[in-house]
């Protein structure tokens, strides 16, 4: 059946959706990577029904109103039940999330532990930890929110979170099988498009792009499909359960969802677009092929997401 035309990209969503939005055309195009981490392998042609997408991550400023109009308590301001978490103490259970701190030193790469520690009371309003605020940073993007955290967001603004396919076209910007949302070179003539680490992480970050931190979200340029931050920044959630290549996920998924759905507690779901925190000698997977996995009730200094509205009028 032919498609309908596609609604001007500068016409708002129905439905009272917020119009700060990027309508993405349906189309065919090489997903993943051969060239990186196994798990990005192998590129395989993907086809993309049309879709809206935000143009920038949310933030905290719009985090804040959708607490402020539904009094929603975050994953990471609960008491965890002990239930849960088996093979925890239930005294060393309490509400709070992931806190990155770079370390004097690091003996070995693969522990995470030695630059992550778990804050009491980290929290969305309390990025840092108990004493630290959003104030200043309301236009940065939201983070220690956990899968189920950004759903709910998404429901009350009427939209969904992106699957993984979705997400990855958007991030091409329109160049199918280039290494960045920009290009082949990672900093061309030497500007930085992107919030990344530089330096060698975890010990020395050189903030050669300006920001230590998170950034604003639009504090970089969009790319040609005019969305922000879609590398770098913060990782964000997609709908997809994790799988740990994509020649299995292309065999075993539908329409963007698993066939055999996992039957753990807290199932993995893909991150996607890497972080502040990504370094050449790390984590290079500030790419739009790249990809992560991430239990879902986890929630950390760099984990954010953005909305998608998918229209059937338009398809």
């Amino acid at each position: 059946m032919p498609r309908k035309a596609a609604r001007a990209a500068s016409e708002p969503p129905r439905l009272g959706v917020a119009a700060d939005m990027v309508w993405i055309e349906a189309g065919v195009f090489h997903m993943g990577s051969n060239n990186h981490y196994p798990e990005e392998a192998p590129v395989h042609r993907e086809a993309v029904d049309g879709f809206w997408i935000d143009r920038t991550p949310v933030t905290n400023r719009a985090f804040a109103a959708f607490v402020a109009a539904t009094g929603y308590v975050t994953t990471a301001e609960r008491q965890p039940d002990p239930a849960d978490y088996p093979d925890a103490e239930p005294s060393a259970l309490a509400p709070g999330s992931l806190v990155f701190a770079a370390p004097a030193v690091v003996h070995d790469h693969d522990d995470w532990r030695a630059w992550w520690r778990f804050e009491e009371g980290a929290q969305w309003r309390c990025p840092s930890g108990p004493g630290s605020s959003i104030a200043g940073i309301e236009d940065h993007p939201v983070v220690h929110v956990s899968f189920a955290d950004a759903v709910s967001y998404a429901e009350w603004a009427g939209k969904e979170l992106p699957r993984e396919a979705e997400w990855e076209f958007a991030a091409r910007g329109g160049l199918d099988r280039a290494e960045f949302a920009w290009g082949d070179e990672f900093a061309p003539d030497g500007v930085h498009l992107a919030n990344t680490w530089q330096g060698r992480f975890p010990v020395e970050n050189l903030a050669l792009d300006g920001y230590r931190g998170t950034s604003p979200v639009t504090a970089f340029p969009p790319n040609g499909l005019g969305l922000c931050d879609m590398i770098g920044n913060v990782w964000e959630w997609t709908t997809d359960h994790y799988l740990p290549d994509h020649r299995q996920r292309a065999a075993e998924t539908c329409c963007g969802s698993p066939r055999h759905a996992s039957r753990d507690l807290f199932p993995k779901k893909v991150l996607k677009g890497g972080s502040h925190l990504c370094a050449p000698n790390y984590c290079r997977r500030y790419r739009p092929a790249a990809r992560q996995a991430q239990t879902i009730d986890t929630a950390s200094t760099h984990i954010g997401f953005r909305c998608v509205y998918r229209d059937a009028s338009n398809t």
